[in-house]
Formats: C-alpha cells, sequence, structure tokens
C-alpha cells in the first residue's frame, strides 16, 4: 500500500471525496506538516540518529516494539531507513562487528543487552524490514548523514 502525506493545514472533512478515491486506489493518508503544497510523497530515505550503542540497545531491546513499528511504517511508504549509531569506539564499523561490543550494563544486570543479542536483533531487523545500521565517530555523523541522503550507501 503506497503511503501520500498530506498537509496538516487542510481542513478535515472537506476532502472526503478525494480521501475515498485514495482509499479505493490503496493509498494510505498520513498527516503531518509539510513546509509546502497540501500533498507529498514521503521521503525516499531517512537517517535515524543514535548518540551511542546504549540508545540503540535500548531501541532494539527494551523499546522493540516502538521500533519494530516504526521500521514497519518506512517499509511501507517504500523509504530505506538507515540507523546511524555513533560511536567513539573505532572496532564498530557494521553489523558483523557488534557482537564484540561489551555493554557496561552487565556489571549491574546480567539481564542487559549483550553485544552478541544485539548483533543478532539488528541483522534480523534488516533482512525483515530493510532498515541499515551504520556506524561512525561522533564527529563524521553530519557528514555521513550527508552521503546517507545524497545516495551514495544505496547499494551496499
Amino acid at each position: 500500500m503506497a503511503t501520500i502525506i498530506e498537509d496538516t493545514r487542510q481542513k478535515q472533512n472537506m476532502h472526503d471525496i478525494k480521501h475515498g478515491m485514495f482509499e479505493t486506489m490503496g493509498i494510505n493518508l498520513l498527516r503531518c506538516a509539510l513546509p509546502f503544497g497540501d500533498y507529498a510523497y514521503p521521503p525516499r530515505v531517512s537517517v535515524d540518529t543514535k548518540k551511542n550503542m546504549q540508545e540503540i540497545a535500548a531501541d532494539l531491546v527494551g523499546d522493540h516494539a516502538r521500533f519494530r513499528q516504526e521500521c514497519i511504517k518506512a517499509k511501507e511508504a517504500g523509504c530505506k531507513l538507515y540507523i546511524l549509531v555513533e560511536t567513539d569506539w573505532d572496532k564498530i564499523n557494521s553489523v558483523d562487528d557488534v557482537h564484540i561490543w561489551y555493554n557496561p550494563r552487565l556489571i549491574y544486570s546480567s539481564k542487559a543487552v549483550t553485544g552478541e543479542r544485539l548483533e543478532k536483533t539488528m541483522k534480523t531487523m534488516q533482512s525483515k524490514y530493510g532498515v541499515r545500521f551504520m556506524f561512525c565517530r561522533p564527529e563524521k555523523s553530519a557528514e555521513m548523514i550527508v552521503s546517507i541522503l545524497d545516495g551514495a550507501y544505496e547499494d551496499g
């Protein structure tokens, strides 16, 4: 099902005929503030940044249902979702490296997520929903975001 964004300034219940036609065409409407215009397609590429490994671990394990739903929405809208994790640890350059991450919370709780479990969860999310996890140092984050949005990582 395709998705079209409708600007929140569009008066509700004033466009029912149009909205009914969208529905019969299999088009889902998402109301969101647009900088201009009344209708738009969602972006084809989106970047969600995480400030460190702890944040992505909390999202993928602690708030899995919300994170999963976000990935599903992006996939349904035909949007490639990139998760850019900022890390000071140079040994993590791809999802295949995540298993070596040591979660400092393991000192306090044996139930804290391990690097092995986090890597497995990331690979599952990539496989099921097409989300792509990327890693960089914080000072390279802006450069990476621009590269991703410019399409530098579309094929890889």
